[in-house]
């Protein structure tokens, strides 16, 4: 029963991220996850500030960030000193401050992604540990002096981590890694107020994800196994990802949350 401490009717909450500041990370183009929840977000009332990779990429994404009226739009390749230091640079300098960090960044290489992990080398797994896990506990401790009143960081793993999904390897160990740097930072950030939270989509049709072998087949399987029958989108991401930076998420952290049509339950 829904009723507030005294007996009378509950204050309806809306969702409203008005007056909130965040940066998200990972946006290549308009089927990206990291696109979803720059779109949610932006439509709850935050304002963002959004990062390209390079110079091919900037054709892409700077029309979508215009689109959401960002106020920053600078390059980030986090394998490239200074450029994720330079983000954050921007943003205490244009706001002083930040709320949220939504991170959606993994790379391999092709080579390393299609082998097995017994044959994975060891400069390719590091790369992919780096961009892929070690970036965001920098973006953590950037972060952290800017989250005056505190704040939520959240990022982008896969089923993968857990259990064994054929044909995604490295990225397998990669995103196991990053699960338990999400509870880690949740427990060290907390007592600031800071909420550290990872995503769990099912396999979705993005370039990233077009890197792996037999992705398809793989989509396909998880679709027949999911008890829904189907698969989430980035708009179930980014919806989710909004509530998860808003003020109704305040208990929320130090966790993996599935959007995957419960494909995750299903052996």
């Amino acid at each position: 029963m829904n009723g507030s401490v005294n007996g009378g009717p509950a204050p309806l909450q809306l969702l409203d991220l008005r007056g909130k500041k965040g940066l998200i990370i990972g946006i290549a183009n308009d089927q990206s996850i990291a696109y979803g929840c720059a779109k949610h977000c932006h439509a709850y009332g935050a304002e963002l500030a959004i990062t390209y990779l390079n110079e091919k990429s900037d054709k892409y994404v700077r029309p979508l960030a215009e689109s959401l009226y960002a106020p920053i739009v600078m390059p980030c390749d986090v394998r490239e000193d200074g450029q994720l230091e330079a983000v954050f640079d921007a943003i205490k300098e244009k706001w002083g401050r930040l709320d949220f960090v939504i991170h959606s960044i993994a790379y391999a290489n092709r080579d390393d992604l299609h082998g097995r992990v017994t044959d994975c080398s060891r400069e390719g797994f590091a790369l992919a540990m780096d961009v892929s896990c070690f970036s965001f506990v920098r973006c953590a401790k950037l972060a952290e002096p800017l989250m005056t009143n505190g704040g939520s960081l959240i990022t982008v793993s896969f089923y993968g981590g857990r259990k064994v999904v054929e044909h995604y390897n490295v990225m397998g160990p990669v995103k196991a890694a990053l699960e338990s740097t999400t509870k880690y930072l949740a427990h060290e950030l907390g007592p600031k107020g800071i909420r550290v939270v990872a995503l769990s989509p099912g396999p979705l049709k993005t370039r990233a994800a077009s890197g792996i072998d037999r992705f398809d087949e793989l989509m396909d399987a998880a679709a027949a196994k999911a008890p829904t029958h189907q698969l989430a989108d980035i708009n179930d991401c980014g919806s989710f990802a909004a509530y998860l930076v808003s003020d109704l998420a305040k208990s929320v952290t130090g966790t993996t949350l599935f959007i995957d049509g419960g494909a995750h339950i299903v052996g």
